[in-house]
């Protein structure tokens, strides 16, 4: 499933033995998309700090866990880790692609096709976090975050246009935090 090259091993080594714990795994999520790529959530933990259904593997005596929705965009990704002028730091090389179910990546490219061109005037960007059982699931950024408008741009805007485009979708769900906003457009 996921492999760890040499340097990222020593890191992960180098990190282990300054923690408190004598045992530790590494976990992994992948967080969320962008236009760079997967983000992703890289830990040290306990291997016992793992729910039910993540999954739990052994890579060359290092214990990985790495959380059920995110196993299947890992497989065949391989974590490095690689020095630059400005330090280092871990790096993902991932061959796959950022959304596997189809009708996902049919939302992802009407958000960036579509949808984002016309927020980003106002600073702002709208990402699909899921499709689940029909319903899109998005994140507003930038000056959509917090704007007091943003309940018309995602019935009016956002929901109008992924329903027209696109059948399947029967709702979209804002899970942003709005109170976390720092420069809303309004």
């Amino acid at each position: 499933m996921l492999s760890i090259t040499e340097n990222a091993r020593s890191k992960l080594d180098e990190f282990a033995e300054q923690a408190e714990e004598t045992e530790l795994a590494v976990k992994v999520a992948i967080t969320g998309r962008g236009p760079k790529g997967f983000q992703y959530d890289l830990q040290l933990v306990p291997p016992s700090e793992h729910s039910e259904s993540d999954i739990v593997s052994e890579v060359d005596g290092l214990t990985i866990i790495i959380a059920e929705k995110s196993a299947a965009y890992l497989d065949g990704a391989t974590l490095d880790f690689v020095e630059t002028l400005m330090g280092g730091g871990f790096q993902f090389e991932n061959p796959n692609p950022l959304w596997l179910d189809p009708l996902a990546q049919r939302v992802a490219d009407v958000l960036d096709e579509e949808v984002n061109p016309a927020v980003a005037s106002h600073g702002g960007n709208v990402t699909l976090i899921d499709v689940v059982e029909g319903e899109a699931i998005v994140e507003f950024g930038g000056g959509c975050q917090g704007c007091s408008a943003v309940d018309v741009t995602l019935k009016h805007g956002v929901e109008t246009m992924l329903m027209e485009k696109i059948p399947e979708i029967v709702a979209v769900v804002d899970i942003t935090d709005h109170a976390a906003g720092t420069n809303p457009f309004y």
